[in-house]
C-alpha cells in the first residue's frame, strides 16, 4: 500500500524496546505501515504521498495524558486566569476587566489562584472579594480545585452564607459572626457556587458522578460540545493524542460521542464513572452500563474514579501522622475503611479498572489495602488499578505497588520547588517519601505521568523538564529525577499500558495507530532546562493532522 504520509530525516524515538530508534516512518490511513531508514521509507512514497523532512527533529508516539479534566479544562480557557496573579490590586484589575468584558455571566469565576495570592499575612475571604466585586457573584478557585473563595453575593445566591451541613471532608468554613467566611473546601461545598454559572456547572458534574438534573437543551448540548472541542484542540497543540479523563458521567460520554460522530474527536478518550461516598453501591450499575455502551478505540469508559482525600495545602489530605504545622490534625478520609473496601471489591468484581485520588500517605495505604482485598476476594486477573497523585507515601507501603501491580499515576509539575503551604504540612522529616516517583519506579512499579490540567498547564514537555530537573526543598533528600527516556516512557508507552491501549498506541511500530508528535527540535540534544520551551510542530491522530505549526 502506498503511504499517505512519510517522515524522513527524523530522530525517531519509537519507545519500542526491540527497535528503539529509526529515522523514518510511513503511514497509510490511520496506521503505521513501516519504520526504518530514510532510503527504505522514501522508496515507498508515491506521487500522492505527503513527504515531511523532519530535519533532525524528534518524532515520538503521541503523548498520553493520563490524568486530565477535559470539560473543565476547555471551560477554564475562558475564565479569569489567576495563576500568575499576585496581590490585591492585581487581582482586582483582573476581575474588573473580566467583569466589564462579560456583563451577562451569572458568575464571575477565576481559576488557578495560589493559596497565598494576596501575599503573606492576608487571606482571601468574602470581605476581600466584596471589596473587589460587591454587586455580582464572584468566586476564585485555588489552583488545585480543592478550595474556592466566594464573595457575599455568590454565597447568598448559592444558599451558603449561613453554612450548610455536608459530608465529612467537605466544608463551608464559618466565621465567628456565624456567617460563612467565603472559604469552601472540596467539591460538595464548591458545587453550589459553580452551579450559578451560565453552563449550570455541567462541566463539573462529573466530579461527583451526577447527571444533569434537567436534560440539557439542544442549544446547551451544542455549547458543551464547543467547550469540549476547545479542550481537544488545546491538547492537540501539545502533541497529546490520548487522554484519561478523571471526572465523568454518561452525559459527558454522550456529548463526546456526538463530537465523534461529527468527525471532530481528535484524541482517544477514556471517561470514568465517579463514585462518591454518598452513593449506594447499586449506583455502580450505571458504571457497568457506561462500560458496556462505550467500548471504541477512540471513546470508551471501563473505569471508576474515587476520591479518598483532598490535598495537603488545605489540610484535607489524609495523613498517617499529624501535619507538621498542625500537630492536632491528620485530615479526613472521604470514605470509611469498611465502605471503601466494599466498593473496591465490588468494582473489581464487575471487571472495571479503579483510579483512586489519594494524596496523603493514609489515603495511599487505604487505596492499596482496597486493591489487595479486591484481589483476594475476586482472584487473579489483569487489573491495572491505579493511584492518582501519590504525593505522600509511607516507606512500609513502597513495595506494594509492584507487588499488587498498581500503577502510580503522578504529576511532575505538582512537586514543590520551595517551602510553601504543601511542604510546611509535610515537614522535613518525611519529605523523602513525598512525590517519590524515582523511588517508586526503582521498585519495578509502572509510573505514568500527566498534568492534571487545568490544575497546571497541560504541556507534556513542561512535565518532562519538571521530572528531569526536580530540586529538593530540603537538602539531603533522595534524588527523584528520572532520565529522559524514563520520563518519555511515562508519557507514552506507560500511559498507553495504563489505559489498556498498548496494542493501539504509545509506541511507533508497524501496525500501530498513527498517533505521533513531531517536536520543534531534537529533544536528546536539547539542554534539560530548555525542554519545556520546545514546541510541538505537528500532531497526528489516527493518521489525521490535528495540529500543525
Amino acid at each position: 500500500m502506498t503511504p499517505t504520509l512519510v517522515f524522513t530525516n527524523a530522530s525517531v524515538l519509537t519507545m519500542d524496546p526491540d527497535a528503539p530508534r529509526a529515522t523514518a516512518v510511513a503511514i497509510s490511513g490511520d496506521r503505521i505501515t513501516a519504520v526504518g531508514t530514510d532510503a527504505e521509507i522514501a522508496a515507498m512514497a508515491g506521487p500522492e504521498t505527503r513527504r515531511i523532512d523532519a530535519q533532525g527533529r524528534t518524532l515520538l508516539p503521541g503523548f498520553v495524558e493520563s490524568h486530565v479534566h477535559l470539560f473543565m479544562g476547555g471551560y477554564n480557557e475562558t475564565v479569569i486566569r489567576a495563576d500568575r496573579v499576585s496581590g490585591f490590586e492585581a487581582l482586582r484589575a483582573k476581575v474588573e476587566a473580566y467583569s466589564a468584558a462579560h456583563p451577562d455571566l451569572a458568575l464571575l469565576l477565576g481559576q488557578g489562584a495560589d493559596y497565598a495570592i494576596l501575599g503573606a499575612g492576608r487571606q482571601l475571604d468574602r470581605q476581600v472579594l466584596d471589596e473587589i466585586c460587591p454587586d455580582r457573584p464572584l468566586a476564585i478557585m485555588a489552583y488545585d480545585f480543592h478550595t474556592a473563595w466566594a464573595n457575599t453575593a455568590a454565597l447568598e445566591a448559592a444558599g451558603l452564607l449561613d453554612g450548610r451541613d455536608l459530608p465529612r471532608g467537605n466544608a463551608v468554613v464559618m466565621g465567628a459572626d456565624g456567617k460563612a467566611t467565603g472559604e469552601l473546601h472540596e467539591k460538595l461545598a464548591i458545587l453550589p457556587v459553580l452551579e450559578l454559572r451560565n453552563l449550570g456547572g455541567r462541566e463539573s458534574l462529573g466530579m461527583s458522578g451526577i447527571e444533569p438534573p434537567v436534560p440539557p437543551t439542544q442549544k446547551e448540548r451544542a455549547e458543551d460540545r464547543e467547550t469540549l472541542k476547545v479542550g481537544l484542540r488545546h491538547a492537540a497543540r501539545h502533541g497529546i493524542t490520548s487522554m484519561h479523563n478523571m471526572d465523568g458521567n454518561r452525559y459527558m460520554l454522550e456529548v463526546l460521542r456526538e463530537i465523534e460522530d461529527e468527525g471532530a474527536l481528535i484524541a482517544r478518550l477514556r471517561v470514568p464513572f465517579h463514585l462518591t461516598a454518598e452513593m449506594d453501591l447499586s449506583e455502580l450499575d450505571r458504571a457497568s452500563a457506561m462500560t458496556r455502551d462505550f467500548t471504541g478505540d477512540t471513546l470508551c469508559s471501563g473505569f471508576v474514579k474515587i476520591f479518598l482525600d483532598g490535598v495537603i495545602a488545605s489540610g484535607t489530605a489524609a495523613m498517617l501522622d499529624p501535619y507538621a504545622n498542625r500537630p492536632d490534625h491528620r485530615g479526613d478520609m472521604l470514605f470509611t475503611r469498611e465502605d471503601f473496601i466494599a466498593a473496591a471489591v465490588e468494582i473489581d468484581k464487575r471487571g472495571m479498572q479503579i483510579a483512586i485520588h489519594a494524596i496523603g500517605d493514609a489515603a495511599v495505604r487505604l487505596a492499596l489495602d482496597g486493591y489487595e482485598a479486591a484481589a483476594k476476594a475476586n482472584g487473579p486477573r489483569d487489573r491495572r488499578h491505579r493511584i492518582e497523585h501519590v504525593e505522600m507515601l509511607h516507606p512500609d507501603d513502597l513495595g506494594r505497588f509492584a507487588e499488587l501491580g498498581v500503577i502510580a499515576s503522578m504529576q511532575p509539575p505538582h512537586a514543590p520547588l520551595r517551602e510553601d503551604e504543601t511542604t510546611v504540612g509535610i515537614g522535613p522529616d518525611r519529605a523523602g517519601m513525598a512525590y517519590a516517583w524515582r523511588t517508586i519506579a526503582d521498585t519495578g512499579a509502572v509510573v505514568a505521568f500527566s498534568s492534571d490540567w487545568p490544575i497546571v498547564p497541560i504541556s507534556p514537555l513542561a512535565g518532562i523538564q519538571a521530572a528531569m530537573t526536580r530540586q529538593n526543598w530540603v537538602a539531603g533528600l533522595p534524588d527523584q529525577r528520572l532520565t529522559l527516556h524514563e520520563v518519555l516512557a511515562a508519557y507514552t508507552c506507560n500511559g498507553a499500558y495504563v489505559g489498556f491501549a498498548e496494542g493501539l498506541t504509545g509506541t511507533i511500530r508497524t501496525g500501530m495507530k498513527a498517533d505521533l508528535a513531531l517536536l520543534s527540535a531534537d529533544i536528546e540534544n536539547t539542554a534539560i532546562d530548555r525542554i519545556g520551551a520546545l514546541e510541538v510542530d505537528l500532531t497526528l491522530f489516527d493518521g489525521r493532522v490535528t495540529h500543525e505549526r
